[in-house]
């Protein structure tokens, strides 16, 4: 389902938001609305944890596009180890009271790189113009595993909702050596709305 199509809501919160709703309202009717009061307080926290905003994609067919909210912890020429090639990272610090969505940084075909029990789990994103991108989601601060929602061989659009993490993680996205990067170290970044990166086709 597009990013576009999905509720202000992500519906990783759905369960425990409606748990503490239906909490609330039981407590409420049998002792009184005030013993209530905290487990509204949680529920009202629940859907500001789990807030799931729509977000402006830019008309830029080459445009790289954050994956994540968060703050942009590290941009570096290094070697790629899912795809064996010099490629640039830019690692991005998700919140943990942000927007826990992770979102598709470019229009694609979802592809699967060379699995290693040693490191996290990549997804491979090929463009129609032939440049190819992984995108790594690392464990939770509670070890907890991201959610990925898009199948191998699937097609994504750019900005496109793709994956989840409770409470954020540190996303890594691996490009080109060719690509401009938009973005330096500080840098305050929105999942789908920010660009963070150009390709260049010469």
């Amino acid at each position: 389902m597009a990013a576009n199509r999905y509720p202000l809501i992500a519906r990783e919160g759905w369960p425990s938001i409606a748990l503490a709703g239906m909490a609330a309202v039981i407590l409420a009717y049998q002792l009184g609305w005030l013993w209530s009061l905290p487990l509204w307080l949680l529920a009202a926290v629940l859907l500001y944890l789990f807030r799931d905003p729509a977000r402006p994609v830019p008309a830029s067919p080459l445009a790289v596009v954050s994956p994540a909210d968060g703050r942009v912890s590290a941009v570096e020429t290094v070697r790629d180890p899912y795809l064996e090639r010099d490629a640039q990272r830019i690692s991005i610090r998700m919140h943990a009271s942000g927007v826990f969505s992770t979102r598709a940084p470019a229009e694609g075909k979802m592809l699967e790189p060379r699995r290693d029990k040693d490191r996290p789990h990549g997804v491979w994103l090929r463009t129609d113009g032939g440049d190819d991108l992984v995108i790594v989601m690392n464990r939770g601060p509670l070890r907890n595993p991201p959610r990925c929602y898009v199948r191998l061989g699937e097609r994504v659009g750019q900005g496109q909702r793709c994956g989840f993490v409770t409470l954020g993680s540190d996303i890594e996205l691996y490009l080109p050596t060719s690509s401009r990067v938009k973005v330096r170290v500080g840098d305050q970044v929105r999942a789908g709305a920010d660009v963070i990166a150009q390709l260049i086709h010469k």
